[in-house]
Order: C-alpha cells, then sequence, then structure tokens
C-alpha cells in the first residue's frame, strides 16, 4: 500500500453497462471526506475487446481502477500480478498501480462479503446456502470458505451449473451440495441465505420465507428492497443489501489505492443511498 498521496491522481470503475455504478459516488465521498481534493474518480464504458487499448494509454497519475462485469477476468492478463485472494476466483474487481509501475489486481468483493455480515453480527455460521451459480455465486463461495464450518447448499438451474459449483467448492476447499432450483423454497431455512441471482429471480420465493428467518444477504440494491428481501425484514428477519456489500468492498478498494488506513464507510454509505434515491 502506497502512502497517503497529495499529488492529483485518477481512479475509475470500468465495465458495460456502466451508467448504473454507485461506485463514482461512493469513492468520490471518500475523497471528500479524506481531504483528497485533487483526486478524481470517473467511469468509463469498456467490453473486453477495447480494454487493452485503454491500459496501453494510462500514464503515471493513475492510482487505480475498478473492475465491473464483463472485465474482472479479462483484466488478468493485462496485470502484473494478482492476489491469492483474486486468484481463488479467477476475478479481479480492484487494479492498483504502485509506485515502481507494477499493475495489482485484488478482489474487494470476497472481504468485502464478511466485512457486510460481520457489521451484521455474523461471524460464522453453521451452514448456509447460495441461490444462483454466476460469477457472485463463487465470491459468495470464497466469503462462506471464512465463516462457514459446515456445508453450503447451492442451488441453481442446470446440472452443468451444479458441477462448477462442485468444482468451486472443491478449490475453495468448502463442502457445496447442489440442489435444483425447484426446490430453492428449502434454501430460505437456512442460517444464512446468499441471493445472487439477478433482479426478479427469487421475486416467487417471497411467499415461502418461514416466520422465523435467519439472516438473509441479498446482493442486489436496485431496485430495493426486493421482494423477498421485504418479506424477510417482515418477518423479523436479518437483512444485508447490496448496497452494503458495495460500500465495504469499496472501502477496501479507496484504502488500498489511497494508501489512507481508514475509508470513512459511513460517508461512503451515505453517499450511495444518496445516489440511489436520487434514481
Amino acid at each position: 500500500m502506497r502512502p497517503p498521496a497529495t499529488e492529483p491522481r485518477r481512479a475509475a470503475v470500468l465495465g458495460k453497462p456502466i451508467t448504473h455504478s454507485l461506485s463514482p459516488a461512493l469513492h468520490r465521498a471518500a475523497y471528500g471526506e479524506l481531504g483528497l481534493a485533487d483526486w478524481s474518480y470517473d467511469r468509463f464504458e469498456l467490453d473486453e475487446a477495447a480494454l487493452p487499448g485503454f491500459f496501453a494509454k494510462l500514464g503515471p497519475g493513475w492510482a487505480g481502477l475498478s473492475l465491473t462485469m464483463p472485465l474482472k477476468r479479462a483484466v488478468i492478463p493485462l496485470l502484473d500480478e494478482i492476489t491469492e485472494t483474486a486468484a481463488s476466483v479467477d476475478a479481479v474487481n480492484t487494479v492498483v498501480f504502485t509506485e515502481d509501475g507494477r499493475r495489482v489486481g485484488d478482489n474487494t468483493d470476497i472481504p468485502g462479503m464478511v466485512a457486510a455480515l460481520r457489521e451484521h453480527g455474523i461471524e460464522q455460521v453453521d451452514s448456509a446456502a447460495v441461490l444462483g451459480a454466476g460469477a457472485t455465486a463463487s465470491s459468495a463461495l470464497a466469503a462462506l470458505a471464512r465463516i462457514c464450518i459446515g456445508e453450503v447448499v447451492a442451488y441453481v438451474r442446470s446440472e452443468a451449473r451444479a458441477a462448477e459449483m462442485r468444482q468451486w467448492g472443491e478449490r475453495l476447499d468448502i463442502e457445496v451440495r447442489t440442489a435444483a432450483w425447484a426446490d430453492a423454497a428449502q434454501a430460505l431455512h437456512a442460517p444464512l441465505v446468499i441471493a445472487t441471482t439477478p433482479a426478479g429471480t427469487t421475486d416467487a420465493l417471497s411467499s415461502a420465507v418461514p416466520e422465523r428467518p435467519a439472516t438473509l444477504f441479498d446482493v442486489l440494491y436496485d431496485p430495493w428492497p426486493t421482494a423477498l428481501a421485504a418479506r424477510w425484514s417482515a418477518y423479523g428477519g436479518a437483512v444485508v443489501s447490496g448496497l452494503d456489500l458495495l460500500v465495504h468492498q469499496a472501502v477496501l478498494q479507496v484504502e488500498q489505492m489511497t494508501g489512507c488506513p481508514r475509508a470513512p464507510l459511513d460517508a461512503m454509505r451515505k453517499a450511495g443511498e444518496h445516489a440511489l434515491a436520487a434514481r
């Protein structure tokens, strides 16, 4: 990590689509609180084909990049090294440009998930359920590998997806059992449920929420609340939102890119809430 910088520096979020990203609001709020008046944070819409050309034009004033889909794997060949965390899921969402010119990739989604759960009092669970089997689901498994001491059941739509999740479990050294999506209502009885699916996918499950639900981590944040999260809250269950995840992973990005030891979590969360309310 570089020492806190005072000279003008640049950072940005890359992906496609990108106009929906809350990252500029979060990072700019952090710069304001940290007194980094000469720092800027922008957004650029890029696909995989355009990424190498973008990297080729980056000058010495750049401090870091945030990566969203579809660039989290495409960026890896352009980097000098990646952390063990990023390597564990073959996905980079953070690039830091070091003082000696190296490009270092990391994944703050995984520790961000752990931090978001910890903020809600979840330090360890005996078992868990994951809804979905995409890229976010692999990060969820990596997070669960740190806090779940028992079995994780992944509810998926195809045998191909099931095989992928079992492979991720073996790679991450966590016990993963797969089940059909048709049985996803059973997931809602787990001590921790992580929903990683696109908007609308879990709406039909809201009618199956048990009377005393435990904890739901729904990685969506817009629209919010999801039907599942709303019913979960109404029944008194704890809900961790996608905004919680977004803020905690952005906190880690800001700390890595700026060298400041503690990013302003509360100010960043308020900025995210304000940006969402303005939509």
